[in-house]
C-alpha cells in the first residue's frame, strides 16, 4: 500500500497556517522524546505516564515471538477460533488488523445478552477466549470472563487451557493462576493509543494477522515522525485536522482493505480531543456519503485509500491519505497528539467518561426503566411527546443546531441487528447534518467522551430492545439484560440531565425483527 498525504482547499491552508508553528515548537520531536510539558501543566501529570505508544518497536521484538509461540500451540492443539473480549480500545485496532489480513477473529465487545448468547453457542470445543483489559476491572470484561469460564467447565473443558489475558502490570487480572497465559501491557499507554502494543498484538496475533509485518511497516516511518521536518505526514495531518470551521471529519474509505479503521480512528480522536467544548468529531461513513454530497461547511471529507488517486480537486477542502496500516496507526496517533496540542486539550485523558459508569452502577442497584411515553407498534417511545416514531424522529431532528450533528445508540447486537446501520445514512440525508452510529456500550468508551465533553452541538437517538433470553454472569446479582439496561439508562440520564441536558430520544424495540423493519421505514 502507498504512504502519501495530500491536502486541499481549506484543509491545506490550515497545514500552512499551523505548520511553521509546529516546526518552531518542536511538537514533533517533543512527542517522540515524550515531552510531557507540550500539553499544558494541568496535563503534564497525565501525559508524564501516557507516551509509551510512541515507541512500540522494543517491547514487540519480545512479544511478537512470544504471541506467534502461543499461536503455534494452539493450532497443533486444534483451538483455531479466538475470541476476543475487550471494550474500546482493547478490541477495535485487532478487529481492523484481522479485516486487513483477511482471518478470522470473533469479537465480543458488547453486554447484549443476544449477542453474547450467540457466541458462547458455538464451537467451543475448538475456542480460546482473550480477554482484554487494562485497568483489569473494567465490568464488561470481567462479565465475560465469568461466563465463558463457566461455559468450558459446563463442556468438560478445563478454562485454564483456554484463557489469555492481557492487562497492565499489577492490575487486579495480572495473575496467571487459572489461566493459559498473561501479557502485560505497557502502563504507560493509554487505551486508545494501544494499537501497536500487546493490546492490538495478542488478539490479532492469536487469530493469525502477520503482525511482524504491522511491526515493520511502523518502522518504516517512525524516524520520520520523530523529526521537526516540513515533510512530517503526523504534522500535516494533525494540523488538517482542526481545520478552522470544519470539526467534523468524515472517513471515507475508498478501499476494503481500510474497512473498519474508521471505527478504530474514531475512538481515538472523540475520546482525545472531545473535551472542555472542543474537539473534533469523527464521522465514519462511506465513499458516497450524503455529507459529502450536501458540502456542508463544517465538515472535513477524509478520503482513505490503497493508492492515492493521481490528481485531487485542489479547490475542495478535503484530506487524502494512504498507508500500509502499521504505519497509519502511528501517523494517527501522532497527528491526534499534535491535534491536542493545537486545540489545547490533553489528549490523553477522558473526564466524562467516568460519569455514566457511574450512573449504570447505581442504576443496577435500584433498576427500573419507566413507562414509556408513547407506544406505536413494535417501539416503545421514550423522551418525547409524540405518539408515533416518524413525529418523534422528526421532533428530534428538529432540535439539530445550525452546526450539530445526530448520534445514533444503538445498545443491540450488532451481528444479528447488524442492518440498524442503514439509519446512518437515511438519517443523515433526512436531517441534511452529519450521522454518527454507535453500537452500545462500546461507543461509552470512545465517542462517550465527546457527547458530554466536546461542544453542545448534538442530538441522541438512543435504540435499545428486549431480548428473547437473559445470560447469567456468575458470582453476580444482576444478568446482561440488567447490565445492558443500566448502562444505557445510565448514560441516557447524564446526556439529557443535569449540565450537559442534551436533547435525548429513546426508542425501545419490544420485537426487535419487528422494530427494526418499522423503524428503518419510519425514517425512510
Amino acid at each position: 500500500m502507498e504512504l502519501g498525504l495530500v491536502t486541499s482547499g481549506a484543509a491545506l491552508a490550515a497545514v500552512e497556517q499551523y505548520l511553521p508553528q509546529l516546526l518552531h515548537h518542536k511538537v514533533g520531536s517533543r512527542i517522540a522524546g515524550k515531552d510531557s510539558t507540550l500539553w499544558g501543566p494541568e496535563a503534564q501529570p497525565e501525559a508524564a505516564i501516557r507516551l509509551g505508544w510512541t515507541n512500540p518497536f522494543d517491547t514487540a521484538e519480545e512479544l511478537v515471538p512470544a504471541i506467534l509461540n502461543l499461536r503455534d500451540e494452539f493450532v497443533a492443539e486444534g483451538l483455531t477460533r479466538i475470541v476476543l473480549c475487550g471494550m474500546g480500545g482493547s478490541s477495535l485496532a485487532p478487529e481492523v488488523i484481522v479485516a486487513h489480513d483477511g482471518v478470522d477473529l470473533v469479537v465480543c465487545d458488547t453486554t447484549d445478552p443476544q449477542m453474547i448468547a450467540g457466541i458462547l453457542a458455538e464451537d467451543l470445543q475448538h475456542t480460546v477466549v482473550v480477554i482484554a483489559s487494562k485497568s483489569g476491572s473494567t465490568v464488561e470484561t470481567d462479565s465475560h470472563r465469568r461466563v465463558f469460564a463457566a461455559a468450558f467447565e459446563a463442556a468438560g473443558i478445563d478454562p485454564a487451557k483456554r484463557l489469555v489475558l492481557i492487562t497492565d502490570p499489577g492490575s487486579p487480572m495480572d495473575n496467571r493462576e487459572g489461566v493459559r497465559a498473561v501479557f502485560n501491557a505497557d502502563p504507560e499507554v493509554g487505551g486508545r493509543y494501544s494499537a501497536l502494543t500487546a493490546f492490538g498484538l495478542v488478539p490479532a496475533g492469536l487469530a493469525g494477522a502477520e503482525i511482524d509485518m504491522l511491526i515493520q511497516e511502523a518502522g518504516l516511518i517512525a524516524d520520520l515522525l520523530t523529526e521537526d521536518d516540513e515533510d512530517n505526514l503526523a504534522l500535516h495531518l494533525g494540523a488538517a485536522m482542526v481545520t478552522p470551521g470544519r470539526d467534523k471529519l468524515l472517513f471515507a474509505p475508498h478501499a476494503q482493505t481500510v474497512a473498519g479503521f474508521g471505527d478504530w480512528a474514531e475512538q481515538l480522536i472523540a475520546e482525545s480531543t472531545g473535551k472542555q467544548g472542543k474537539g473534533v468529531l469523527p464521522v465514519v461513513a462511506l465513499a458516497n456519503a450524503p455529507e459529502l454530497k450536501a458540502e456542508l461547511d463544517d465538515v472535513l471529507p477524509l478520503h482513505l485509500y490503497d493508492e492515492l488517486p493521481q490528481e485531487v480537486d485542489e479547490n475542495a477542502t478535503a484530506i487524502h491519505f494512504s498507508a500500509p496500516l502499521g504505519a497509519a496507526f502511528l501517523i494517527f496517533e501522532y497527528a491526534t497528539a499534535v491535534a491536542g496540542y493545537l486545540l489545547e486539550v490533553n489528549p490523553f485523558d477522558q473526564p466524562d467518561v467516568e460519569a455514566a459508569k457511574s450512573a449504570a452502577r447505581t442504576l443496577l442497584d435500584a433498576p427500573g426503566a419507566g413507562s414509556p411515553d408513547a407506544v406505536d407498534g413494535a417501539i416503545e417511545i421514550f423522551g418525547s411527546t409524540h405518539d408515533r416514531v416518524d413525529t418523534a424522529l422528526d421532533a428530534l431532528v428538529a432540535q439539530l443546531p445550525e452546526d450539530g450533528y445526530l448520534a445514533v445508540q444503538a445498545y443491540l447486537d450488532r451481528h444479528a441487528d447488524a442492518q440498524l446501520e442503514e439509519l446512518r445514512d437515511l438519517l443523515a440525508a433526512k436531517s441534511g447534518r452529519p450521522v454518527t452510529f454507535g453500537w452500545g456500550p462500546r461507543f461509552l468508551h470512545s465517542t462517550g467522551q465527546y457527547h458530554k465533553g466536546g461542544p453542545r452541538q448534538g442530538v441522541y437517538l438512543q435504540l435499545t430492545g428486549d431480548s428473547e433470553q437473559d445470560v447469567t454472569i456468575p458470582g453476580r446479582s444482576f444478568g446482561f439484560a440488567g447490565l445492558i439496561a443500566a448502562q444505557a439508562s445510565g448514560d441516557a440520564n447524564v446526556l439529557s440531565g443535569g449540565e450537559h441536558g442534551r436533547p435525548l430520544l429513546r426508542l425501545h424495540l419490544t420485537d426487535r425483527p419487528a422494530g427494526i423493519r418499522q423503524l428503518i421505514e419510519a425514517v425512510s
